[in-house]
């Protein structure tokens, strides 16, 4: 049996909690593929071939991880690519309610689709893509929170957004 596992997000950037909960989930599937959500109603710092770029360069590595663009909704992707299981993370109480719902909703859409949490290791479960933004923006150091590659375009993005020019 071939057990694909789709893990979804903005990944706006990706962060060290991410690529945790990837690294993990890849150990429990056979395929793992990270869907990087396009999604109209929120603004983006990087596109979607950026965001994508930096997670393939952060998880070339790990076994049996693939990324891709997500278009639509999640439970149609999961169908179209064959998969069986959502991957999410948790950090908080906010997050398990917010899932939980989102769990419920896509089981609604699609009895099919199973949602399996992991819970965030400890070094991460503060990490959050905004707080990364922000801390980045002040002229902050982001190297434990977020990969290298993501680090200079991060900064100085979040700079001109600011206001503080070239970072």
């Amino acid at each position: 049996m071939n057990r694909i596992a789709v893990y979804p997000g903005t990944f706006d950037p990706v962060t060290y909690g991410h690529l945790d909960i990837i690294r993990r989930g890849a150990l429990l599937v056979d395929r793992l593929v990270v869907a990087v959500a396009v999604n109209t109603q929120k603004q983006f710092l990087f596109t979607s071939q950026e965001r994508i770029g930096f997670i393939a360069e952060a998880v070339e590595s790990i076994p049996g991880v693939e990324v891709c663009q997500m278009d639509g909704l999640l439970v149609d992707f999961v169908r179209h690519i064959g998969a069986r299981f959502v991957l999410r993370g948790l950090r908080a109480v906010a997050d398990f309610e917010y899932e939980f719902q989102m769990a419920g909703m896509n089981r609604k859409l699609d009895p099919n689709v199973e949602t399996v949490f992991l819970v965030s290791g400890e070094e991460t479960m503060f990490l959050s893509s905004r707080l990364v933004k922000e801390i980045a923006g002040m002229g902050g150091d982001v190297s434990r929170f977020t990969p290298p590659g993501v680090i200079p375009e991060l900064r100085r993005r979040m700079r001109a957004r600011l206001g503080r020019g070239p970072g």
